[in-house]
């Protein structure tokens, strides 16, 4: 079997946590070692830095790891050497949406706003671009951090779709023409299941196995 970089990165990091107190700070971390882990990937198969695949600063990095999985070794990830990722106009009003939103002033809710703006600007369902298990697990980091966007999105439309439309309303336009999403051509753009493979596929077969 052949264990994909994604899997292996999440498998060390879990393995560098201390016991969990309770279920919601084991969701938590799971989620922050999802996104690690696609970013550490990204990094060892181009030269993308952890900083321009997460969109956090260094420090940011250096805190998320000590604080949520602090038997990790840090050697690898250079950290002193990372330059401040750089933000695009539309980055950064989904950031600014997002933080409007956000439920704690906790450092972990402005991690969470600037790594689910910057993997939104990637081509696949938002869940597989935040190494998620599945829509699942992003519905529910968005209920956690960001309940009050969560609850609006009340027809469970795609969540890309949702922010940039959510964004348009808030400028005064749209970009879309149809006159309701009940008779629009593209619906299924919008709605629907969202399949596709896990990239910690190996780890959710490893776990079922073990269940």
């Amino acid at each position: 079997m052949t264990i994909s970089a994604t899997a292996t990165h999440y498998a060390a990091l879990r393995a560098a946590e201390w016991p969990c107190r309770n279920e919601a700070a084991a969701f938590e971390r799971h989620m922050l070692a999802c996104c690690l882990s696609v970013a550490l990937a990204e990094r060892d198969a181009s030269s993308l830095s952890l900083s321009d695949a997460l969109g956090l600063t260094g420090p940011e990095i250096f805190d998320l790891l000590v604080s949520h999985f602090p038997l990790m070794p840090l050697t690898g990830f250079d950290l002193g050497e990372l330059a401040d990722p750089m933000f695009d106009m539309e980055e950064t009003l989904l950031r600014d949406l997002l933080l409007a939103h956000r439920a704690t002033e906790k450092p972990v809710s402005e991690w969470l706003a600037s790594i689910i703006a910057r993997r939104a600007m990637h081509a696949d369902h938002l869940w597989q671009d935040l190494g998620l298990f599945d829509r699942s697990d992003l519905n529910r980091l968005l209920k956690t951090w960001f309940p009050t966007l969560h609850a609006r999105n009340t027809t469970n439309m795609r969540w890309k779709k949702f922010f940039y439309r959510t964004l348009c309303e808030a400028e005064g336009f749209s970009l879309c023409t149809a006159p309701s999403c009940s008779v629009c051509t593209d619906f299924r753009h919008c709605f629907g299941p969202e399949d596709g493979m896990s990239r910690l596929a190996d780890i959710r077969r490893d776990s079922a196995v073990a269940a």
